[in-house]
C-alpha cells in the first residue's frame, strides 16, 4: 500500500523505522506537528519524527492544523491507501479521516476501551494495573472508540516509569503496526468493535496531578513517582520551593512515620505517607541537577520539624 505516516515524538520513531525496514508497503510523505520552540535558546526544532523523515529523504507535512485546506489538498494529491499514526497529537477532522481509502490506523498504547487518551502508559502505572499492552484501531471522531485491529500485551514490572514502560510498548508496538498494515493490505484483518464495558480515559497528566500527596498510602505515591517520570515529573515542596522527586522507594518496615515527615539516616532519607515510609532515592531541587537524596539531604540540614509538602 502507498502510505502517510502520522507522528510526532521520539515514541513514533519506532514505528516509522519499522515500516521503512519492511519494505511492503511505501511511505510516501510524514505528517508530523509544526517546529517547536525547545531549549534555552527557545529555536524552532523540528519533532523527532520530522527528523527521521527528512534523514529518510521523505516528504514531510507540518500542517497547523490538518483541516487547513493546502494540506488536505497535498494529502488528495499523494492519495494514500492508509495513514498509520503513532502519537501525532492534533485531532482529525472528518474530511481528511476520508481521504485515504483504508482510513488512518492509529497504534495507541493501552488495552483498549481501557485507558483512551493522551496518557494511556502515564494512566496505567498510576492506577496499579499490572498488564497493559498497545492496540491498532481505526480511527473516527469519537476519542479512541474505533474498531480494533490488533492488540498485544505487556507487563507493568514494579519498578517501571511510565518512560521504561513506553519505550518498551512503542519497540513492540511497531511490529503491531507493521502486521496490521500487512493485514489490511491483504484483506486478513478486520476491525472488530471495541466493548462497552471497561471504558477508562487517560487526559494529560497535568503538573498539578503529578504532585505528590503524602497522606495517600505508600504505594500510591510510589506509582504517582513512577508513572509521572520522565513527565511531567513528580514532585512536592520543601521550605517553600519545589522539589522533584524522580525515584523512590517503599519501605514496609517502617510506619513511625506522620505523612511527609522526612527522617535523614547516615545514607538514606525516608518520608512518611498515610500508610508505611517511603525512602527519597533520587531528587532534583530547583535549579539543581538530579542527586542522590542523601546528598541533598546532607546538603539543606532538614531541621527537626519540618515537613515536605508544606
Amino acid at each position: 500500500m502507498k502510505l502517510v505516516f502520522a507522528g510526532t515524538p521520539e515514541v513514533a520513531v519506532p514505528a516509522l523505522d519499522a515500516l521503512l525496514a519492511a519494505g511492503r508497503h511505501e511511505v510516501a510523505a510524514v505528517v508530523t506537528r509544526p517546529d517547536a520552540p525547545a531549549g534555552r535558546g527557545r529555536r524552532l526544532v523540528a519533532s523527532p519524527v520530522a527528523e527521521r523523515a527528512e534523514e529518510a529523504g521523505i516528504e514531510v507535512l507540518k500542517p497547523a492544523k490538518p483541516r487547513d485546506p493546502e494540506f488536505l489538498e497535498r494529502l488528495r494529491e499523494i492519495a494514500p491507501d492508509c495513514c498509520p499514526v503513532v502519537a501525532y497529537g492534533a485531532l482529525l477532522p472528518r474530511v481528511a479521516l476520508d481521504i485515504p481509502a483504508h482510513g488512518w490506523v492509529n497504534l495507541h498504547f493501552s488495552l483498549l476501551p481501557a485507558w483512551r487518551g493522551a496518557a494511556p502508559v502515564q494512566h496505567a502505572v498510576v492506577a496499579g494495573d499490572e498488564i497493559t499492552g498497545a492496540s491498532t484501531f481505526l480511527i473516527e471522531e469519537g476519542l479512541d472508540s474505533g474498531p480494533v485491529y490488533g492488540t498485544l500485551t505487556e507487563t507493568i514490572r514494579p519498578i517501571d516509569t511510565s518512560g521504561d514502560l513506553l519505550t518498551r510498548l512503542a519497540f513492540a508496538g511497531a511490529g503491531l503496526l507493521v502486521a496490521t498494515m500487512d493485514g489490511i493490505e491483504d484483506g486478513s484483518l478486520k476491525a472488530v468493535p471495541q466493548p462497552t464495558e471497561g471504558i477508562t480515559v487517560a487526559p494529560k497528566i497535568t503538573v498539578e496531578d503529578a504532585r505528590v500527596d503524602w497522606g495517600t498510602p505508600a504505594l500510591r505515591v510510589d506509582r504517582v513517582v513512577r508513572g509521572c517520570t520522565p513527565a511531567p515529573g513528580a514532585w512536592t515542596t520543601f521550605r517553600g520551593e519545589r522539589l522533584k522527586l524522580i525515584q523512590v522507594r517503599p519501605v514496609p518496615e517502617r510506619s513511625d512515620l506522620a505523612p511527609g515527615v522526612p527522617a535523614v539516616g547516615k545514607n538514606d532519607v525516608h518520608v512518611g505517607t498515610g500508610s508505611h515510609a517511603v525512602e527519597l532515592l533520587w531528587v532534583q531541587a530547583q535549579g539543581k541537577k538530579p542527586m542522590k537524596a542523601a546528598d541533598w539531604a546532607r546538603g539543606v540540614r532538614i531541621g527537626e520539624g519540618e515537613i515536605l509538602g508544606r
